[in-house]
């Protein structure tokens, strides 16, 4: 019966439209819950795994992320949304920046507002609470759908996602939904996990990200599992030139990606014309 059973739902899967999930193969429809059940299951040791990890390199590459924006206060608020961003990590990184940029300025009023949308609540819930925390205001939380977008067309000017893009089941349309919400003239602003270029060090981080990661989710978060999947969705992401190729796709121009610390990361950038 076990083997009847495993066949109908092999069936079923090969009669609906797949993909990948880590290094498995599941119905489409299904991915985004299977995600979700993953990063539920994370939340409350997303940051600290990312230091345990990267070696705290994580936060270097985010640091140049921000950097990598540029001035972008002209004397009128900015409009910021942080896809996919939680945890607040982006997020707080784009309000320190904003201050900074206008320290010294007689009324700067609310230089920026930061929106950060995650379809995670587990995860919302952790950003909220280190705002409050931390005392950060004038930002807007809200649980949505990379893919489907609850905002008008032309709301933002810059639009940030950091290592969520490759657990988005559809990422062209994602990356549209992207495009449509940012005014002319928009950013948009991909940091993500890539391909190494360099042999001898990818030999190394294969090492550390198959055997050395999941253990270490095991003694941290007691979640082996979930750990796996991410190195396997990092595995199974686009090569840079590929990913910059869907950005084009959805309808930006100047295009560009940068490596960082020899294509473990890299930032993608596009501007909406």
């Amino acid at each position: 019966m076990l083997r009847r059973a495993a066949g109908l739902l092999r069936r079923f899967t090969e009669n609906k439209e797949t993909i990948d999930f880590g290094f498995k193969t599941v119905a489409k429809d299904t991915k985004q819950t299977l995600v979700n059940q993953v990063f539920a299951s994370v939340a409350g040791n997303y940051d600290v795994m990312n230091d345990l990890m990267s070696l705290g390199v994580h936060r270097l590459w985010k640091n140049q992320f921000i950097s990598d924006l540029g001035l972008l206060y002209c004397g009128s608020q900015v409009k910021f949304l942080d896809v996919a961003g939680g945890t607040g990590d982006i997020a707080f990184r784009l309000v320190e920046k904003m201050k900074a940029e206008t320290e010294g300025l007689e009324s700067p009023g609310e230089a920026a507002h930061v929106t950060v949308l995650d379809i995670n609540a587990a995860m919302l819930a952790v950003g909220k609470q280190r705002a409050q925390q931390s005392g950060y205001a004038n930002m807007t939380w809200v649980e949505g759908n990379a893919e489907v977008l609850p905002f008008p067309d032309s709301s933002f000017d810059v639009y940030t996602i950091a290592f969520g893009i490759r657990n988005v089941p559809d990422r062209l349309k994602a990356l549209k939904e992207a495009n449509r919400v940012l005014k002319s003239g928009g950013r948009f602003m991909c940091l993500e996990f890539s391909k190494v270029t360099n042999p001898l060090l990818s030999a190394i981080y294969d090492l550390h990200s198959f055997h050395v990661i999941p253990e270490i989710g095991h003694i941290v978060a007691n979640d082996r599992a979930s750990y796996q999947y991410l190195v396997e969705s990092i595995k199974r992401f686009p090569t840079q030139e590929e990913f910059a190729d869907l950005v084009r796709q959805a309808g930006f121009e100047s295009v560009h990606h940068k490596d960082l610390t020899m294509g473990i990361a890299a930032i993608h950038s596009g501007v909406k014309l």
